[in-house]
């Protein structure tokens, strides 16, 4: 006699390994496919996720879910079942027409966003956005089943939050964020990092860091791409970067920042790989792992010590003279356009900036044909300069061309979980900044490991992020180690 739950996950491992080629597909349009295949691949989505669909609708779903009894399970099993449930109810209320209208758009739409982006041209990608937008209004109302649309669509990133809630947090962060910056813009900046730093010697010293931070390379690869990200889970995770001459660091920090992601993934116990416990719980945990690497680890002061000395090796003099100089300028707070290239400070008023605007637009209190003069206005109302380009502005974020609306706020969710781990981190291990001032990241990477890491989706994410910390999650920790560090930078 047949066992529903066994027959349920040997199904579900193999609708996993399908998504994970999906991924594969998405990962080689970012990396390497061949331009004039835009259009074939587009089909080539739309057919996958027509597959992926249709087993995630199967009716034996339903009927496995029914007779499985849960409290037989251990909790692993609950937990995926817990998933699967959750994936089943909304898959269902989705029509597949409109799924695969969706992947078929949203493909395409990610190479008219590139072109537009280029030529500095948003009337060029508005009337496909307008179409992305109409879809993502359509399953956000099948998925919403009379309730509020956008937090339907959050649900896929951050299962449990609420954009009521979200605003709550993001109103409390606010004016002690604002203040602070105001506070350091009145006072004399460190010297920035100048010059020209040969790309490719770039890349070396990324994939050096990379390996630094735990990121397995034998299980992994790092290659450039516009938008820099981290595709798959289990044994083959893959990130991208991006190398500027003038601007080494956006280089070596997109790649902390990705090697966080990509770590999270890496390390989920092996028992639930190709299962939906076997990837990250949400998109807000999965930010706090690559926001604790990038920032509280990377941008530490004893890190930078390191760090310094791995650029000195790598390109000569960099006309910097010394650690704690260059600490200033890996920290130095500046005026600029671009979310991911923004300093600790400034960076969650960027994601605020698109929070407010993508739900305006899910609302219908927003259309397209505004949108690139409400994102300018808003922009120089909170940063006191205006947009120049299409480019530095409404165009440079890729999310909105592949439909990710409800994915921004989970950014700075994802900073908040990562000023309460680092508060706990810092408290397990008092010996860190010796390890790190040494480039030592072992004993950081494997508290994060095995107190988040490890368990994957068994957890709901507030309730993963309270077991690592002893505490609920809230925005307290992360503004007090913003203000102790850059009052200490800034005098």
């Amino acid at each position: 006699m047949s066992d529903p739950f066994s027959d349920l996950m040997a199904f579900q491992r193999e609708t996993e390994a399908l998504s994970q080629v999906a991924g594969r597909l998405s990962w080689d349009q970012e990396t390497v496919m061949p331009r004039g295949a835009a259009a074939q691949r587009s089909d080539e989505m739309a057919a996958i996720e027509g597959v992926l669909h249709a087993r995630r609708t199967d009716p034996r779903v339903g009927e496995w879910l029914a007779a499985i009894d849960g409290a037989a399970l251990d909790p692993a099993g609950q937990a995926n079942l817990r998933h699967i449930r959750r994936s089943y109810d909304r898959t269902m209320k989705v029509p597949a027409k409109l799924a695969a209208a969706l992947a078929r758009l949203t493909s395409v739409a990610q190479g008219v966003w590139a072109e537009a982006r280029a030529n500095d041209d948003f009337a060029a990608f508005a009337p496909t956005l307008r179409e992305v937008l109409a879809l993502k209004r359509e399953e956000g109302a099948a998925l919403a089943d009379g309730g509020n649309v956008y937090d339907a669509l959050l649900d896929d990133y951050e299962p449990g939050a609420t954009a009521e809630s979200l605003e709550a947090m993001f109103g409390a962060l606010r004016p002690r964020l604002v203040a602070l910056r105001d506070k350091v813009r009145g006072r004399p900046a460190p010297a920035a990092l100048s010059g020209q730093f040969d790309e490719a010697a770039q890349m070396k010293l990324a994939r050096h860091i990379a390996r630094t931070f735990g990121y397995d390379m034998s299980r992994g690869r790092v290659d450039k791409a516009v938008h820099p990200f981290s595709s798959g889970s289990g044994n083959d995770v893959r990130i991208t970067t991006r190398t500027a001459a003038e601007d080494p660091f956006n280089c070596l920090y997109s790649t902390i920042h990705e090697v966080g992601h990509a770590s999270y993934e890496q390390n989920i116990d092996a028992a639930h790989l190709l299962t939906p416990v076997g990837a990250g719980v949400s998109m807000g945990v999965h930010e706090s792992q690559s926001r604790i690497y990038e920032n509280q680890l990377g941008r530490s002061r004893a890190f930078c010590g390191y760090l310094f000395g791995q650029m000195r090796e790598t390109f000569g003099d960099i006309g910097i003279a010394d650690a704690e100089a260059f600490y200033g300028a890996v920290n130095r707070v500046h005026g600029g356009f671009i979310r991911t290239e923004a300093d600790e400070v400034q960076y969650n008023l960027h994601v605020l900036l698109r929070f407010d605007l993508e739900r305006a637009l899910i609302a219908r209190d927003l259309e397209v044909d505004d949108l690139e003069a409400a994102w300018n206005d808003r922009f120089e109302a909170d940063f006191g300069y205006k947009v120049d380009r299409a480019s530095n502005g409404v165009l440079q974020d890729v999310h909105w061309s592949v439909g990710l609306f409800g994915y921004f706020p989970t950014y700075t969710l994802g900073n908040v979980y990562a000023g309460c781990l680092h508060a706990a981190l810092r408290a397990a291990r008092p010996e860190l900044d010796a390890e790190l001032s040494s480039g030592d990241l072992a004993g950081a990477t494997e508290w994060l490991r095995a107190h988040v890491q490890v368990h994957g989706g068994l957890y709901e994410p507030r309730a993963l992020i309270e077991r690592a910390t002893g505490r609920a999650p809230d925005e307290g920790p992360l503004l007090d180690y913003l203000e102790e560090k850059f009052t200490a930078i800034y005098g």
